[in-house]
């Protein structure tokens, strides 16, 4: 099963990514863990990747497709993959395209997770963290039992520079401008799935799994 996860972020693709990688079996492909994983293990094309990263550079799209690459050639893509966070571009899917084409290969299915905006900024902007220990918490789903204050370890909760709302529709505004128009290229490839993303976690996989077992090609 060869799945790519579309989506906001927030809209619950990597929790899901990991179930699906548990179910089917088959590995969770991230794309910012592959760059991390190749600079660390110093691939030629990790260290390659640093120097943008450490300038703070996008990493260019042949230098990620070459990643991808080596990432799929691993044994354990064999029985397939769950690619999270890739392709983020017309350009990444066509090159995604030609790449499954050349290892004689091809998408089953390309899940896209829909959850309004105001729903995003309300699930990351509720979102407090234990700045001693890590523990999350928000003030909605999940609230603490006394009000910014752990309940593993009584520090104080703070909202990370990521989960304020500045931040939060600046990302979403990136997004709606570089990666919702793969939406529209995946529906013309017949490989679109979408799912409502605002469901419980359990109900939403429950779903996917259902949808996926009726498209598989």
């Amino acid at each position: 099963m060869n799945l790519v996860l579309l989506g906001p972020p927030g809209a619950g693709k990597g929790t899901q990514a990991k179930k699906l990688s548990d179910y089917y079996g088959i590995p969770h492909i991230s794309t910012g863990d592959i760059l991390r994983a190749a600079v660390s293990e110093g691939t030629a094309l990790g260290l390659k990747a640093k120097e943008y990263m450490e300038k703070g550079l996008l990493v260019p799209d042949d230098l990620i497709m070459s990643i991808i690459n080596e990432r799929l050639e691993k044994p354990d893509c064999r029985k397939g993959f769950v690619m999270d966070g890739f392709p983020r571009t017309i350009n990444q899917a066509e090159g995604l395209k030609k790449l499954l084409d050349e290892k004689n290969t091809k998408l089953d299915a390309v899940i896209y997770f829909e959850v309004p905006k105001e729903e995003l900024i309300e699930r990351f902007t509720g979102r407090r963290v234990c700045g001693s220990c890590g523990a999350t918490y928000h003030v909605k789903y999940n609230p603490p039992s006394r009000e910014n204050t752990c309940d593993k370890c009584g520090s104080e909760l703070i909202i990370r520079a990521d989960d304020k709302k500045e931040t939060v529709e600046k990302r979403i505004s990136v997004y709606e401008d570089e990666t919702k128009p793969l939406i529209q290229y995946y529906e013309k490839e017949g490989l679109l799935i979408s799912i409502d993303g605002t469901k419980p976690i359990d109900e939403v996989f429950e779903e996917l799994i259902s949808l996926l077992r009726g498209e598989k090609r």
